[in-house]
């Protein structure tokens, strides 16, 4: 057979090296030392907040019915525990309820770039994880993991999940961001329990060749609450991803490369990742948190600005002609909505009608999103009269790695030629910039939703805990998820 007719029926099955990208993540994860203090001091600030908004979650029973065992009635002993409630699960399942409650109201934290995503959503199978390992040790007459290797694991899954985030969107091609909680949970997770650097490498590459999410739950005309658990089914398949991998399932090299069957070819147009910067803990400290708004992050300064002319405009609301919002690329891409919003989930992604309520209310809370707030008329009227455009600086900013600003103004015009002031917020109070004012604020947030689900005495027990660093690193992690049963 001659060479030329062999190359168009025979393909070469000479199995590869693992891919670049698969190596350089593995072995940033058995290999990388987390020697920032301010990494691991924003990782338990992220711990608290990401907890906080999980119980604040707790509240809603949309979010509560998808919590507890697949079968009802079913208990694993010695398994893992979901905070704020008495479930005690496999470590699969923990850790899809865990990322549900923690991403219901859309309330933890933020990273911004050519991906967009909430990195904090890894805790879900990281802290199943850490719980479901320090029990089983416990059992079997071994220590426990202490709450310090929760935190350096929240490290590097933010830092996987938003260095991979910087110059490389999928959502431009169509697939929804918690591929990357998938592929972060599924590196750290592995390492935890005991995967080699070839073991995380064969993990990985199973969650690039699993099916990825599309992202048409997160926008018009399909917006709906699978953007809410979404992040808890990526980080709950991670933890099966790795333990399949950990009982010796082969990986597949080229996962990313392969001609036609390979990620890149499938998936993402053909084009390799691209990395703006090695893997170090970067994104833990520049993670952005919301502190103020239950709110799609691009509108936290649209909505701080709004608030702010709150008590100028609430009394004049028939005489307003019009509203102007200036923003950024990224926000009218994503968040820019007319007509009928159906649903919370339809809601707490559109631009207009978070503006609508900081005009109105003074405040923007998780009930603004219920039925009972949306069917006010006076939202939609001031949503007919706002225009949008864009500031290409702001847009500029947004992708600047020195500044990452998320810029909106917001400025009312009246019926007899009168104005506001136009009020331009560039940074949200959870920005890196802003940190010393932002933490007391997350505290505060912490310890009210702490509060929203356990008694005084006990949600004392939980914030003083978490307020000393010194002690919090100490504990064991089943004796934190004690404290956490309800």
């Amino acid at each position: 057979m001659s060479k030329s007719v062999e190359s168009r029926n025979v393909e070469s099955n000479v199995r590869p090296e693992p891919d670049e990208e698969l190596v350089r993540i593995a072995e940033y994860v058995a290999d990388y030392v987390v020697d920032s203090h301010e990494a691991i001091e924003t990782a338990r600030y992220c711990l608290m907040d990401t907890l906080g908004c999980g119980f604040l979650a707790l509240r809603y029973p949309e979010c509560a019915k998808h919590l507890g065992p697949i079968v009802p009635g079913t208990t694993v002993p010695n398994g893992a525990r979901v905070p704020g409630t008495q479930f005690e699960m496999d470590p699969i399942k923990a850790a899809f309820d865990i990322g549900c409650m923690v991403r219901w109201l859309d309330f933890n934290d933020t990273w911004l770039a050519a991906e967009w995503g909430h990195p904090s959503d890894n805790l879900g199978g990281i802290l199943a994880i850490a719980d479901f390992l320090s029990r089983q040790s416990i059992a079997e007459g071994y220590a426990p993991l202490t709450m310090e290797t929760v935190l350096e694991a929240m490290v590097k899954a933010h830092e996987i999940q938003g260095v991979l985030a910087l110059d490389n969107s999928f959502n431009r091609v169509g697939l929804d961001h918690v591929i990357l909680v998938k592929v972060a949970s599924t590196a750290v997770v592995t390492q935890m329990m005991g995967g080699s650097r070839a073991d995380i490498v064969d993990a990985v590459s199973q969650a690039f060749v699993d099916g990825q999410s599309l992202r048409t739950y997160r926008h018009s005309p399909n917006t709906g609450s699978r953007k809410s658990w979404a992040a808890g089914d990526a980080t709950s398949r991670a933890v099966r991803l790795a333990m399949m991998t950990l009982t010796g399932e082969m990986g597949y090299p080229s996962a990313l490369s392969a001609k036609n069957w390979g990620f890149y070819d499938v998936s993402f147009k053909g084009k390799p990742f691209s990395f703006q910067r090695e893997f170090g803990s970067y994104v833990m400290e520049n993670i952005l948190f919301k502190i103020s708004y239950p709110a799609e992050f691009h509108a936290q300064t649209a909505v701080e600005a709004a608030i702010a002319l709150h008590s100028e405009v609430v009394n004049k609301l028939d005489d307003i002609e019009r509203i102007e919002l200036t923003t950024h690329e990224s926000a009218i891409r994503i968040i820019s909505k007319e007509g009928e919003l159906h649903n919370p989930a339809d809601r707490d992604h559109c631009l207009q009608y978070m503006v609508a309520c900081g005009l109105l209310f003074g405040e923007l809370n998780a009930d603004h999103y219920e039925d009972d707030v949306a069917s006010d008329p006076r939202i939609d009227a001031l949503r007919e009269k706002m225009s949008l455009a864009e500031n290409k600086k702001w847009s500029e900013d947004y992708h600047d790695p020195s500044k990452r600003s998320i810029a909106n103004a917001v400025q009312v015009f009246f019926n007899d030629g009168s104005k506001t002031d136009k009020v331009a917020v560039e940074y949200p109070l959870g920005h890196r910039r802003r940190r010393d004012e932002g933490i007391p604020v997350l505290v505060e947030k912490f310890k009210r939703n702490v509060y929203s689900r356990f008694p005084k005495r006990h949600g004392e027990e939980i914030i003083d805990l978490c307020l000393d660093e010194e002690a919090l690193l100490k504990t064991p992690v089943n004796e934190f998820m004690n404290l956490l049963v309800i």
